[in-house]
């Protein structure tokens, strides 16, 4: 599986018929003809089993369930460690060289060749390599493991305003590498001083009584993450860049334990990552949690939570929960999307030197996404996507929908058709969600159908394709869900095809906006969205982004440090019944 390139998909787009196997035993028999493994039924008394996971009986048949995301391994630092801690050869081996985590794809420079605006009063001169960024030698040393070789732009950027005190707004294209560019400079800064800035916490390493040992957890930094799926995203690329140095990672979310969750945190915590909900219910137990050390608060995809119906929310978060007095609390905020109001808002946060770097325009893919249109009839679409698969060597798919209730029936439609498939939304359980997550990503279930609960910074290995079933609506997301949506494929450099079934009754009010998108990025536009091209191929976005800086209350101090190209770094939507995109 995933052993050929996004051409081959194309032609294979462009040759599928809707002439293939129409009932269920003949479509599972062409399905494993296709190359599609069989499908894996639901083990429902693991779900409805109240034996917590690890701990229940396993049959002769019967699979173990895995341990919750937020208790995944981690560096443990014993007392007697020095500076660096020493290395754990089988935790080095689970974190660094999984043959499901993410690599840079050959396509690397058409991210490194986009054009990047960075607007701040000082001039931070951005990194051309790792070696000349100043980071901790153990940093150093973990970006070596995790095989990042050159900095993507946004880290180019990101990294030295961050190492020079900068608060920062950075925008950049989906599967560019923003959570690197945060966590490294953060990290770094952070792992020289670890040992005078941080809270007491029991040896772990060397054993631990709750009833004695538990302490209160008094972070270092904050990362707010909008969905549970990226929050636990997040904390496994930070127990990678933690590895070996005293810094402590955990994650909170909804859906999980709770109880786990407050275990964790009392075993001591340096990095809280956290979706807001669960955030806001542990900031009301301050003796669980204070924020009174946080020295960086990051707001990863920040134009979800700067929303009016989380203003509220947003302050809180913002203020700490408790007293934190200190002066030389850094902000960020990053995203793929980012509105002018939302940076309007955003700016009542930050310092007024902080610095803004742009990679590309805000709300745009890029060149590594190849993405096509199909017109297709409501009635006919869950053929039409039978039709697609089979057509298309196996490989890794999501499957985008507009509502849970969709998902569900087209998850049990692919099903019954001999497709291995699962789903993941808001109503399932948390359970369920990080099973399918997890049967998606070792490809044992590699078709996902999903709401837009998924649509935001999910990171999975060889997903070559992304499905629109559903184009999200201009109501709720429109075009930045949709940029969201088919980001989850050619990520960091890697390629990845994405198709979208299109019906004018339905996706009209889409249309100008998805024709502006193809025009951009140099993209077939088909012979029925012809009428919304617009005249002579000029492409205007409504984004104002190049106004911004006369929006700037810093009497015209602003000033562009980089635009122009990129830098040189290598050879080369819910519907009413929908998904809340931030959770619990």
């Amino acid at each position: 599986m995933d052993n050929f390139d996004v051409s081959d998909m194309s032609n294979a787009l462009k040759e599928s018929t809707s002439n293939q196997a129409s009932n269920p035993t003949e479509s599972s028999t062409a399905a494993r003809e296709k190359g599609w493994t069989t499908p894996k039924g639901y083990d429902y008394e693991k779900y409805t089993s109240t034996v917590p996971p690890l701990t229940q009986p396993q049959g002769e048949n019967q699979e173990q369930s895995p341990e919750w995301a937020a208790q995944a391994a981690k560096y443990e630092w014993k007392d007697e460690f020095g500076d660096v801690g020493p290395r754990n050869t089988e935790l080095e081996e689970m974190l660094f060289r999984s043959e499901f985590t993410n690599r840079t794809g050959l396509k690397i420079g058409n991210i490194q060749n986009i054009e990047v605006i960075a607007e701040s009063r000082e001039r931070p001169s951005p990194i051309k390599n790792f070696d000349d960024a100043g980071l901790h030698p153990i940093m150093r040393e973990n970006i070596r493991l995790c095989r990042y070789e050159f900095p993507t732009p946004i880290q180019a950027y990101s990294i030295p305003a961050v190492l020079t005190g900068h608060d920062l707004i950075a925008i950049a294209q989906t599967g560019s590498g923003k959570t690197a560019a945060f966590l490294i400079p953060v990290l770094s800064q952070l792992m020289g001083k670890a040992k005078k800035l941080a809270a007491s916490r029991p040896n772990v390493a060397a054993g631990y009584n709750p009833s004695a040992d538990s302490v209160r957890a008094e972070p270092l930094v904050l990362i707010v993450a909008p969905t549970r799926e990226l929050s636990t995203q997040i904390f496994d690329e930070a127990r990678r860049l933690c590895y070996r140095s005293m810094l402590r990672p955990c994650v909170v979310y909804g859906g999980a334990p709770v109880r786990d969750q407050r275990e964790e945190l009392q075993r001591g915590c340096d990095i809280l990552i956290a979706t807001p909900g669960r955030l806001l219910d542990f900031m009301d137990k301050p003796h669980i949690l204070s924020l009174r050390r946080v020295k960086y608060t990051i707001i990863d995809e920040a134009d979800e939570l700067l929303q009016s119906d989380w203003e509220s929310d947003f302050a809180k978060i913002m203020s700490g929960g408790d007293i934190n007095e200190d002066a030389d609390h850094r902000y960020m905020m990053f995203s793929a999307t980012f509105n002018k109001d939302c940076r309007k808002l955003a700016r009542n946060y930050l310092a007024e030197d902080h610095v803004r770097v742009r990679i590309g325009r805000p709300g745009s893919t890029h060149a590594n996404v190849d993405q096509n249109i199909i017109y297709a009839e409501p009635p006919l679409k869950k053929q039409c996507l039978y039709d697609l698969l089979l057509a298309m060597p196996p490989s890794r798919t999501l499957i985008f929908v507009n509502s849970k209730t969709q998902a569900d029936f087209l998850d049990d439609y692919l099903y019954n058709m001999g497709l291995p498939s699962t789903s993941i939304h808001s109503d399932r359980t948390q359970r369920e969600r990080e099973d399918a997550l997890r049967a998606f990503r070792t490809a044992k279930c590699p078709i996902l159908v999903a709401t837009g609960v998924s649509a935001r910074g999910l990171d999975i290995k060889n997903v070559m394709h992304v499905v629109n079933f559903d184009l999200p609506r201009v109501q709720h997301g429109g075009i930045t869900e949709y940029v969201h949506r088919i980001g989850r494929t050619a990520r960091i450099g890697n390629e990845g095809l994405a198709t979208s079934f299109y019906n004018h009754d339905n996706d009209a009010d889409l249309a100008p906006d998805l024709v502006k998108l193809l025009i951009e990025n140099k993209q077939t536009v088909p012979d029925f969205l012809e009428s919304y091209r617009p005249s002579d191929d000029v492409v205007n976005f409504d984004d104002n982004t190049d106004d911004e800086k006369s929006d700037e209350d810093n009497n015209g101090e602003a000033d562009a440090w980089g635009g122009g190209g990129g830098i040189p770094m290598g050879d080369d939507a819910e519907e009413a019944e929908g998904d809340s995109k931030w959770e619990f």
